[in-house]
């Protein structure tokens, strides 16, 4: 079994929000970010505008783009829903071994909006999902200001490994 730690920021809390990034990290350290290209910015309220499309390489944040580059345990897309899903699934493929056991088992804070859209992302729906992808989200956090999806990502791999140092699960 594979976990993966993500997040992702998109345009809203609303049921037809669009994704804006996704940042996913393994178990391993291993690290996936995108940004989308092809979001709906008409969707963007001022909250979104000032706490997650300004912390976006695409909107010039020069600090998150060079760490990127220096990071060579990083894939980072940024491109369409489409390019982004295709790199992610030969990202997620590279790294699954697809015996009858293995499972890509997924943790985020906000599985109601970050799990849908990561099932949206790669199938659509979760029926059509590749078998080694566990379409369930575990872990409830508290809820908290974000502003990265993948320093999100980052900050529950943290909390998880916290919690299973100190004997918790």
């Amino acid at each position: 079994m594979r976990t993966y730690f993500f997040d992702t920021e998109f345009t809203g809390l609303r049921k037809d929000t669009t994704l804006i990034s996704i940042g996913i990290v393994s178990d391993t350290g291993d690290r996936f970010y995108a940004e989308l290209t092809d979001y709906d910015e008409g969707m963007c309220d001022e909250w979104i505008e000032k706490n997650v499309l300004d912390h976006l390489v695409l909107s010039g944040n020069a600090e998150l783009e060079e760490s990127l580059a220096a990071d060579n345990k990083t894939t980072t897309v940024i491109g369409s829903k489409a390019d982004v899903c295709c790199e992610l699934m030969k990202w997620l493929e590279m790294d699954a071994n697809f015996d009858s056991d293995y499972a890509a088992v997924f943790v985020s804070d906000v599985s109601h909006y970050d799990m849908v859209l990561l099932i949206d992302l790669l199938a659509g729906n979760a029926m059509t999902l590749p078998e080694f992808i566990t379409p369930a989200c575990h872990i409830d956090l508290p809820k908290g200001q974000k502003h990265n999806a993948l320093y999100d990502a980052e900050v529950i791999k943290a909390i998880y490994e916290d919690f299973f140092s100190v004997g918790g699960g």
